[in-house]
């Protein structure tokens, strides 16, 4: 097991052992035992009562958090000629089709977020090994392929994420920054455990909440009570 470091230790006895916090008291203890010298991202992970590995159980979504996460989203905007300025407009950093197809097939694949048309869908299917891995294939189900490019876009600069839970049941996801203000942690995260209850697969049987933790890019991880969110 690898040592605490000084900070480490200190962050971590500011949290009270086999206490589960309300997310209002995690949303201003995880900006207090924050140490690093940099703007470290604030993070949610829930671990959901389901299995993932039956279809009917599978928990996938978007939610567009009211503050947004903090991060400058890298967008590439994959339209036909006709859909560019419109791409551009909305303010995607990235626009345009075949040179962009040529470079992911090359390795290229430096933005966080790809928007394309469904015309354009038919050419992105021989890149699925390059960008599946990587989270990065457009998906109609998380409106990153749609005709609206310009709202797409939008959405996504403003905070809109989607997300997946992995298979050990937990959905992970960043929600922030720790210079964000408390109630800003709160709402965000607030915002995402309630769209995970509007998910509730009808196959999940038993606790389909079953942890959250809150924690920073350096910070422990802390636990929240899943009725006090």
């Amino acid at each position: 097991m690898a040592k605490l470091t000084k900070k480490q230790k200190v962050a971590a006895s500011k949290i009270e052992k086999n206490k589960l916090y309300s997310l209002k008291e995690a949303s201003a203890l995880i900006k207090e035992i924050a140490s690093a010298k940099f703007d470290e991202s604030v993070d949610i992970a829930v671990r959901l009562g389901v299995d993932p590995r039956k279809a009917n159980q599978m928990v996938r979504g978007v939610v567009s958090l009211p503050h947004g996460t903090g991060k400058d989203v890298r967008v590439l905007a994959l339209v036909t000629p006709d859909k560019e300025a419109e791409a551009k407009a909305a303010g995607a950093d990235h626009v345009g089709l075949d040179d962009y197809l040529q470079k992911i097939k090359d390795g290229w694949t430096d933005v966080d977020v790809i928007i394309t048309m469904p015309a354009v869908m038919g050419k992105l299917g021989p890149l699925g090994r390059v960008l599946g891995p990587r989270g990065l294939m457009p998906n109609p189900k998380t409106g990153t392929v749609t005709m609206d490019v310009a709202k797409a876009v939008q959405e996504v600069k403003a905070g809109k994420i989607d997300f997946k839970v992995d298979k050990t049941g937990i959905v992970h996801a960043g929600i922030g920054k720790v210079s964000f203000d408390a109630d800003k942690i709160y709402d965000n995260a607030h915002e995402i455990v309630q769209t995970l209850i509007k998910l509730k697969p009808t196959a999940a049987k038993g606790t389909y909440i079953k942890s959250i933790h809150l924690s920073s890019t350096q910070s422990p991880a802390i636990a929240l009570d899943p009725k006090a969110v």
